[in-house]
C-alpha cells in the first residue's frame, strides 16, 4: 500500500512539473499579471523625478466615440487619412524614446496616433522588462488606465504581417491576448520593443511589427537593466508619457 501511494504521488508530481511555463521570458502577453506589492524603490538608489511624467491629460469622452469593433477598421482608416503623423517620443525619467510609426501598417499607425491624442499613454508604465528581449508598455495598476480603456473601447486590431516588418533591435510591435486569438489580432492598448541584440524573431509573423526606434535605444537598454519582481515587473515604477513629433 505505502509502494503504491508512493508511485500515485511521484506520477502528481511529474504531471504539475510538466505544466510550468518554461517560456515565461520569451512571449508577449497582455494578460501579465498586476504587481501590486510596495515598490522597492529605496533599495534601487535611482533618482527619478516622476512627478514630470504624470498623468495630467483628461479625456474629452465627447469628443470621441467608444469604439466596438465591428466599426474599428472604417473608424481608423478614416482617422489615419485625417491624422498622418508617424513619429512619437515616449518620455520616461530615464531619457526619450523616439519611434517611427510604419504607414505600411495603417491600423495600427492610427490607432497608436490616435490613443496618443487621446492621452492613454500618459502616466502608464513600461510595465514589463524582460532585459536580453523586450520591454513592454502601456498597462499600469492604476485605476486610471482601467477607465481609460473603458472610455475607448473595447477591440481589437487586425495583424498586418504583410507588411513584412521583423523583430529586430529596436522594433516597435503590438501585445497580443495568448488565449483564443487564432487571428493573432493585437491589443490596441500595450506595445514592447525589442531590446535583444539578436533580434526576437520567434515573434515574426505572430505579433504585428509597425515601428522602429531611431532614436533612445541607450534608455531602452537602461530600462531593461532595471530590477525586477514577480511578473517581471520592474521594482521601480517606469511611468511614460508620449507626444508626437510629427
Amino acid at each position: 500500500m505505502i509502494r503504491q501511494l508512493s508511485i500515485v504521488l511521484s506520477l502528481l508530481f511529474l504531471i504539475f512539473a510538466s505544466c510550468e511555463d518554461k517560456e515565461k521570458s520569451t512571449n508577449i502577453n497582455i494578460n501579465t499579471p498586476v504587481n501590486t506589492e510596495k515598490q522597492e524603490k529605496d533599495t534601487l538608489k535611482i533618482e527619478v523625478k516622476e512627478d514630470s511624467i504624470k498623468d495630467k491629460s483628461e479625456l474629452k469622452v465627447s469628443d470621441y466615440p467608444v469604439l466596438a469593433q465591428e466599426e474599428l477598421i472604417p473608424f481608423l482608416t478614416q482617422f489615419g487619412k485625417d491624422n498622418p503623423e508617424n513619429q512619437v517620443k515616449i518620455i520616461t525619467s530615464f531619457g526619450d524614446i523616439e519611434v517611427q510609426l510604419f504607414n505600411d501598417t495603417p491600423l495600427h499607425r492610427a490607432n497608436f496616433i490616435y490613443l496618443t491624442k487621446r492621452g492613454y499613454f500618459d502616466g502608464t508604465y513600461f510595465h514589463r522588462v524582460a532585459k536580453g528581449f523586450v520591454i513592454q508598455g502601456g498597462n499600469s495598476d492604476n485605476r486610471e488606465t482601467s477607465d481609460k480603456r473603458n472610455k475607448i473601447g473595447a477591440y481589437l486590431i487586425p495583424s498586418e504581417f504583410d507588411a513584412g516588418h521583423w523583430h529586430t533591435r529596436g522594433a516597435f510591435a503590438a501585445a497580443k491576448y495568448a488565449e483564443q486569438n487564432v487571428s493573432k489580432a493585437s491589443s490596441p492598448f500595450e506595445f514592447y520593443i525589442v531590446q535583444s541584440q539578436n533580434g526576437a524573431h520567434h515573434l515574426d509573423n505572430d505579433h504585428t511589427v509597425f515601428g522602429q526606434v531611431i532614436k533612445g535605444m541607450d534608455v531602452v537598454d537602461t530600462i531593461a537593466n532595471q530590477r525586477v519582481g514577480e511578473g517581471e515587473w520592474p521594482l521601480l515604477n517606469i511611468r511614460m508619457k508620449v507626444e508626437i513629433i510629427e
